[in-house]
């Protein structure tokens, strides 16, 4: 019999960077997670967060989180089905569910876990799930614990999404599922094409919206109201962890189908409840956005001041309206050598390498938050011209 642990013996990849000085991961956080950060001892603009509206420092989050803590404690100790439902959870779901205009929403402890729960209980034997060759790896992770089919479609092709719709036996459930805005490249999904083909073929649409809750359409409600298409978008699944400043995610739904899920989800109905503290912050982060719609105004100036700062300064860029901003590195190696440096002068981003990315695609992924000033921005975009300036930056 072969030792189970040998392909851990195998893998070396991790210890070889580390030898080299290269290994971009795991960087220890010293400070709260705001523009800048202490990162192992020293200042570092940060560039690599999702907390796109800057709220896990606006103190009425953080003083709804420490009331939540002192009057519920740390934790449920129990799922939602069982003893882990606090009216906590329920105000958040009545809230989000009239943010978005909703019937329903539906809490799960995690953005990842959102997904898993969501698809593996809504496509069953038989059902057909069409994916976007680009979306999230835990949409990916969440049809192949369906007992659906899932078909792959190129990336944002409408073309070859017709073709796997018409792949499907008309006596089939199908579900076509995407990201809203893309996580690495920053794109939008073309969810008018995709609504439109949905209508034709009779499916229904899921949208994942982590990155695009707090960015996107009016007030921040995400990508189906940025194309004024919400009645056309049957499930709409979000994180806390981003513009929300906490840990937890959602699914905005139909009363019916958030009915299905909670008692059929085994990733909702196994899984312990978002603790207190967490559920609070992400309330109090939601009627923040709601208050204070100018923030996703903020958060789109402040990203577009970036992308022509960038340009102008002979960095190339693919043009999009969302806070993710990838400079594409394209090799491996020039990736890990460009972020160090970076890191090393005072600049963290994020290097994305396979499997984040397709090979040949490596990019450093910056992200915005509307709390930064031009002024950081300028110091970091200085830093980053520079670097890059010593690579040879080709496909």
């Amino acid at each position: 019999m072969t030792d189970i642990f040998e392909k851990c013996r195998r893998f070396t990849t991790a210890d070889e960077l580390r030898a080299q000085g290269l290994f971009p991961y795991f960087r220890e956080l010293q400070s709260r997670q705001d523009t800048e950060v202490v990162m192992e001892g020293r200042r570092r603009i940060m560039l690599g967060s999702n907390n796109y509206l800057g709220l896990t420092t606006v103190p009425e989050v953080v003083q709804a989180a420490q009331q939540a803590l002192e009057e519920y404690g740390t934790g449920c100790s129990g799922s939602r089905l069982l003893n882990g439902t606090l009216s906590l959870h329920q105000t958040f779901e009545r809230e989000m569910a009239e943010f978005l205009g909703r019937d329903g929403v539906v809490t799960f402890p995690s953005g990842f876990q959102s997904n898993l729960g969501i698809l593996s209980a809504v496509v069953g034997p038989g059902d057909y799930v069409l994916c976007d060759r680009e979306n999230h790896a835990s949409i990916y992770d969440g049809c192949r614990l369906s007992y659906g089919k899932m078909l792959r479609y190129k990336h944002s092709d409408m073309t070859d999404l017709e073709r796997q719709l018409q792949r499907v036996p008309e006596d089939a459930g199908c579900l076509i599922v995407t990201d809203g805005v893309f996580s690495m490249g920053g794109d939008i999904a073309d969810l008018p094409g995709i609504t439109a083909l949905a209508r034709r073929y009779g499916a229904r649409v899921m949208v994942d919206d982590a990155h695009a809750l707090g960015v996107l359409g009016k007030g921040g409600r995400g990508t189906a109201s940025h194309f004024g298409l919400e009645k056309e978008v049957d499930l709409c699944m979000g994180t806390f962890s981003k513009s929300l400043a906490s840990l937890g995610g959602y699914l905005a739904a139909n009363a019916k189908v958030c009915d299905y899920v909670r008692c059929n989800s085994r990733p909702y109905i196994f899984s312990a409840s978002i603790p207190p503290a967490a559920i609070a912050a992400a309330t109090a982060s939601l009627r923040y956005l709601r208050a204070h719609p100018e923030r996703v105004d903020a958060l789109r100036d402040i990203s577009q001041y970036m992308r022509d700062g960038l340009t102008a300064r002979g960095v190339k860029l693919i043009q999009a309206e969302t806070p993710i901003i990838p400079i594409y590195t394209y090799d491996p190696a020039v990736t890990l050598k460009a972020q160090k440096e970076l890191y090393e002068r005072g600049v963290y981003v994020n290097a994305t390498l396979p499997p984040a990315c397709a090979p040949g695609e490596c990019l450093l992924r910056c992200s915005l938050m509307a709390s930064h000033t031009p002024a950081l921005i300028d110091e970091a975009m200085d830093l980053i011209a520079d670097v890059l300036s010593h690579y040879d930056l080709h496909e």
